[in-house]
């Protein structure tokens, strides 16, 4: 991910796929490249002389293995860094100094694999590619590697595909990587179709993967600083492990930190060949703009990418059975917590509306979770539902914060008193009825802007079929109480179950940030963006009366922070406390204070 988008993150929400709604009917114009490469084409004025486009490749780190994880992540990175052409002042010239560094490169990882690990093995260093731990051959390879990089950066022209897209009026370059796919996006002038055509096609043909030694080290910083340096990063990630057991999703999409060192720039190169080839990808445009007039620029430049690999086999995955209950338990310097979690189903099964409209039940200011255990029993601070259905498999969870003293296994033993009552007691229909209007509400809303539209179509279609988008609302219309009750009984079991436990290091107080702090921790280019943006989320915050909205703030930015760039951490967390004070205000029913100089 490249831009923070809005105040309280809303680029954590952009790659979250939105509850489709209400009795619709999106049917973009489908068309095909003879090298297998597909669009869906949305004209529409609702936004005049704008365009959302981009593509998709149904691919993110459930399609690696055991070795490369986090090459998904790393090659999204790479993809920003220009072509052959684009990037640098003299192609040839850059072309031999990445042959070079490809050579000294192989070197040093043969030299590691053959020398460091053995040391590594015998007890004499821990990790085999610390510099710090380098010998004096490792040493000399280094320093020549340093050294062409240096005369590289000569002729290194940066961030000139951001440059060029901004000079011609686009805004909000980005992309995103997640377990299942992989996104690029942007907004362009309507009069700019061609350029932005001619732009990707060439980052797909003849990417450079330049500054690949200095991209691998921010990524390893992304994950030092996303799960490593987070309150609960490293206990959520081995957790996430234990639940998924032999699947794909057993691994964090940044990656393993033994792996991110060790792929090579072939396996980077053959990954990427196989994955990003046309007939594996979809281009998605959508606003204003002539149909006629795209097919041809389409068909002019994504038309010349040749398919370099045969296609990849289809994934083979299956979610080995939870046997019995797991517990899983460890301290933090974060509140008390503990979340309850479940096997669910994949994108598409016939029992994931079930599960949609099973977790609204649940969740909101007037959800069953927050009127019995916040407001009725006064035993949490905060507690909710979540249902997330993913390509090859899905998870239901319930969550919750205490209040006061209270422990978490009272927390826990009140969560099964109202799953017993979703087993054994229908639903009435008037509250049925009431969470399928919100969800037909909010997804209408969904669809209003060029953008929105974009990430449901490319998101979608990256899954299976865009057809998802009329579908889906008809399963939630069609969920009965009947259906319910089945569902928690077959899937949410007590022998099929993982917990995990959170409890606060000690006496440690968690830091409370500061516009200050935010200002500090951005890039100096980026302050004068990303601050007023967040003064003017202060200013909601503030007027927000609503917990169950400012929950599902909360839960957004939880679901969604392996997204966020290690230079916009401090900002997320800074926006989480403010809207988690909003949520103690409310409940406590004090006035807002959350203005601009209570923060500083």
């Amino acid at each position: 991910m490249r831009v923070l988008r809005t105040a309280a993150i809303s680029a954590v929400a952009i790659l979250m796929i939105p509850a489709v709604a209400i009795a619709q009917n999106v049917q973009p114009i489908e068309y095909t490249l003879d090298n297998g490469m597909k669009f869906l084409l949305m004209p529409r004025d609702e936004q005049p002389n704008i365009i959302t486009a981009g593509w998709i490749a149904p691919v993110g780190s459930v399609n690696e293995r055991p070795g490369i994880t986090g090459v998904s992540h790393l090659l999204e990175h790479l993809l920003f860094k220009g072509t052959d052409l684009i990037g640098t002042s003299d192609p040839e010239l850059d072309r031999q100094y990445r042959e070079q560094l490809t050579e000294v490169r192989e070197k040093m990882r043969a030299y590691t694999l053959d020398v460091q690990y053995k040391r590594m093995y015998a007890g004499e260093i821990e990790n085999p590619w610390d510099p710090a731990n380098d010998t004096d051959e490792l040493r000399a390879l280094r320093a020549k590697m340093t050294e062409l990089q240096e005369l590289q950066s000569q002729i290194t022209i940066k961030n000139e595909f951001d440059s060029i897209y901004t000079g011609n009026g686009g805004s909000g370059m980005n992309a995103g990587t997640s377990n299942d796919f992989t996104v690029f996006y942007i907004n362009v002038p309507s009069n700019k179709l061609e350029l932005w055509a001619w732009m990707e096609s060439d980052r797909l043909m003849n990417p450079s993967m330049r500054e690949l030694d200095a991209e691998r080290f921010v990524v390893i910083e992304e994950r030092r600083q996303r799960l490593e340096a987070t309150a609960t990063g490293k206990l959520d990630e081995q957790f996430d492990s234990m639940f998924w057991v032999a699947s794909p999703y057993n691994w964090p999409v940044i990656g393993w930190m033994s792996d991110l060192m060790a792929y090579t720039e072939d396996e980077i190169f053959e990954y990427f060949e196989t994955y990003y080839q046309p007939a594996n990808l979809v281009g998605v445009i959508v606003g204003d703009f002539e149909v006629e007039e795209a097919k041809e620029l389409v068909d002019t430049y994504f038309g010349r990418i040749e398919n370099k690999r045969p296609k990849a086999e289809p994934l083979v995955t299956y979610a080995v059975p939870l046997l019995g209950e797991i517990r899983f338990s460890g301290e933090c310097d974060c509140q008390d917590q503990v979340e309850v979690r479940y096997r669910s189903v994949p994108y598409g099964h016939r029992d994931e509306a079930v599960f949609d409209v099973m977790a609204d039940l649940l969740n909101g200011r007037t959800g069953r979770l927050y009127k019995s255990l916040v407001e009725e029993q006064g035993i949490a601070a905060s507690a909710g539902a979540s249902h997330r259905s993913q390509h090859y498999a899905g998870s239901f969870s319930f969550s919750a914060r205490p209040k006061g003293d209270v422990d978490l296994a009272t927390l826990e033993e009140a969560w099964y008193v109202e799953l017993d009552r979703l087993k054994t007691e229908p639903v009435s229909e008037r509250e049925l009825q009431k969470v399928k209007n919100g969800r037909a509400a909010d997804t209408f809303r969904g669809l209003q802007d060029n953008s929105s539209l974009f990430f449901q179509l490319a998101i979608t279609e990256g899954y299976g079929g865009y057809e998802y988008l009329n579908e889906h609302p008809k399963r939630i219309a069609a969920v009965t109480p009947e259906d319910i009750m089945r569902v928690a009984n077959e899937y949410l079991r007590a022998d099929a179950r993982a917990v995990a436990s959170y409890t606060r290091k000690g006496d440690i107080e968690e830091v409370v940030l500061t516009l200050d702090d935010v200002r500090a921790s951005l890039p100096a280019e980026m302050v004068e963006m990303v601050v007023p943006g967040m003064e003017s989320g202060l200013i909601e915050i503030a007027a927000t009366t609503d917990v169950a909205s400012l929950q599902k703030q909360i839960e957004d930015m939880e679901s969604q922070r392996d997204m966020v760039p290690p230079q916009f951490q401090t900002a997320m967390k800074f926006m989480k406390q403010q809207i988690e004070k909003r949520i103690a205000e409310l409940e406590s029913g004090a006035q807002s204070s959350t203005q601009e100089g209570d923060n500083q």
